[in-house]
């Protein structure tokens, strides 16, 4: 386990090596034998917690591993391919960072005893192992969900200990994150005030809530959320809509868990996010884009499914949509990041809002073949901030929210057949907010009513898509759900092109947007054949899932020089 070790050696000696886009704060260099013995040190070292890196790679962008997702007219990830092997840059990095950061947080928690030669008070102490404690759950459960059994260490290993360590079964190990997010939550406070960026009690109780619903804990997912909801210090945010902006920031009582990007500290969005999801007028490539599936999925507002409902228009897409909708994907006609959005063929020309003046429309294929191949962009986090001070974006990455701590604790109490008031006014206060209102006002939005538990297991699982739509969380859902197999042997379609073809086919026969309705089955899933068989959209790919990656391989590159784990990867790799 050589390369382990390192990373424990590493975490030991704080050779501070990591890139400048990760570091939050900068650091000094530890450098004695004496690290760990006085405050200032601890804080030093529990910063090092906080690199970002630490926690968005690869993480962040795993919704284009989802059918919320479309990449032009391929797919940048093995996973959708059904190909991912132990060389992907993104197995490789998960493992990586996750044992970097535990690593760190052994160390502290070996060595902070020493503190009291510094007088460091036991307040003090307690909070700063409160915070090992909460990174090391937080990373366990990470390698947990996409690698099952894991590599355990809750201490430093020697040179025989490292070469001799093979896997625990993930059974023995998920008992100990929970421990560890129990002594977490013991001794983290509920606040740090407006500005600090620390973990928190309800962050501890949330991420305990996520790690035990992955891991189909009913019971525990529950009472983590229930006792979250109960601190009574968090919120959800007013406007959905302005929620994920970089101007709002911290401004909210709804982030529980979240890093901030600061431009000035050149800690800022991935520049591939930004350039990929900001439409062609504004600059960027709008390559990545949110599915047709993902707009065939949100209900209409009389709350049912649009082939269902008789409010639904499939030349109006949007026409009638829970609010959530136009404001997750931009919608047609209107303005967006400063330019009217219009993406019909035969609309060559469009507002340019920042300067007054009509110009080419880029994102209409007719003009710019490289435009969104299903004429859809994503509309959620993004507004003018995006095309300024050279299109650098400082939008906070968001790990948990209060929206999914309510729907987490309802999704526990419908598994547990504990339907009561409290779960339907859990979900009836994300979907609420959505539309603007309080959820009391239940003629003012299509409330949850219904007790029966698949009922509300579909309902609950087609909240979280909507609600949490481009927020990383989409996959694991999949996962845990073991709709993966379903979901993802689907075909990603987009419009014709040529925009002759297009305007032929389709505009002139009065089928723009979509000519028929499509299908939505039990688990939320869109059929799009209708359109497909008649010649109306194009299959732009085909999502290949393979059942072997509902767990990931181990990296080769780990393998490569672990003797012990050569023979212990994971089923069909």
């Amino acid at each position: 386990m050589k390369y382990i070790l390192k990373i424990y050696v590493l975490g030991l000696l704080f050779i501070l090596h990591a890139c400048s886009d990760m570091d939050l704060a900068p650091l000094s260099e530890g450098s004695s034998e004496t690290w760990y013995s006085t405050e200032e040190e601890l804080n030093m070292a529990v910063n090092e917690f906080y690199i970002l890196g630490y926690w968005n790679q690869p993480l962040e962008n795993s919704e284009q591993w989802t059918d919320n997702f479309t990449y032009r007219n391929t797919h940048r990830m093995d996973i959708l391919y059904g190909t991912l092997n132990g060389g992907q840059w993104e197995a490789y990095r998960l493992w990586e960072q996750s044992y970097k950061l535990i690593a760190r947080a052994n160390a502290l928690l070996e060595r902070i005893d020493d503190a009291a030669a510094g007088n460091v008070s036991q307040n003090r102490i307690d909070q700063y192992k409160a915070e090992a404690y909460f990174a090391r759950a937080c990373k366990y459960a990470d390698l947990i969900c996409y690698f099952g059994d894991v590599v355990y260490y809750d201490k430093s290993p020697s040179l025989d200990e490292a070469f001799a360590k093979s896997r625990t079964a993930k059974d023995e190990v998920i008992p100990l994150v929970y421990e560890d997010f129990d002594r977490a939550a013991a001794h983290l406070p509920e606040s740090y005030g407006p500005n600090a960026v620390h973990f928190t009690k309800g962050a501890a109780y949330a991420m305990k809530a996520r790690f035990a619903l992955y891991m189909g804990d009913w019971s525990v997912a529950a009472e983590a959320a229930k006792n979250c909801i109960d601190l009574g210090v968090y919120d959800l945010h007013p406007d959905f809509g302005n929620l994920f902006l970089a101007s709002t920031k911290a401004n909210t009582q709804e982030k529980i868990f979240s890093f901030p990007r600061s431009i000035s500290n050149g800690v800022v969005l991935d520049q591939w996010i930004v350039n990929n999801e900001l439409t062609r007028n504004a600059g960027g490539y709008g390559s990545a884009a949110p599915s047709w599936d993902l707009l065939a999925a949100f209900l209409c507002t009389d709350g049912l499914p649009i082939d269902e409902s008789p409010l639904f228009d499939p030349h109006n897409p949007f026409a009638n949509r829970d609010p959530r909708c136009a404001k997750t994907i931009v919608e047609f006609g209107t303005v967006h990041v400063g330019f009217e959005y219009n993406t019909h063929p035969e609309v060559t020309q469009v507002m340019n809002h920042n300067t007054g003046t009509m110009q080419a429309n880029q994102d209409n294929r007719a003009i710019n073949q490289y435009a969104s191949y299903n004429g859809l962009n994503w509309k959620k986090g993004i507004n003018e901030l995006w095309t300024q001070n050279g299109r650098t974006v400082d939008r906070d990455y968001v790990i948990m929210r209060y929206a999914d701590v309510l729907l987490m604790y309802a999704e526990a109490k419908i598994e547990l057949n504990e339907i009561d008031n409290s779960v339907l006014d859990a979900m009836n206060r994300v979907r609420a907010r959505g539309y603007n209102v309080n959820f009391s006002e239940t003629d003012k939005y299509p409330a949850i009513t219904s007790l029966d538990q698949t009922a509300l297991r579909r309902t609950v699982r087609l909240e979280r898509r909507v609600e949490l739509a481009n927020e990383g969380l989409r996959y694991m859902d999949l996962i845990r759900w073991r709709l993966a197999t379903k979901a993802l042997n689907t075909k990603n379609y987009g419009i014709l092109y040529p925009a002759s073809e297009l305007i032929d086919k389709v505009v002139s026969k009065g089928h723009w947007f979509w000519a028929y309705t499509p299908q939505i089955d039990e688990d939320g899933i869109a059929d799009f054949s209708q359109m497909e068989n008649a010649g109306l959209i194009s299959v732009l790919s085909q999502r290949v899932w393979d059942e072997r990656q509902y767990l990931w391989p181990l990296p080769t590159a780990e393998l490569e020089i672990s003797p012990n784990l050569i023979t212990d990867n994971n089923p069909g790799y």
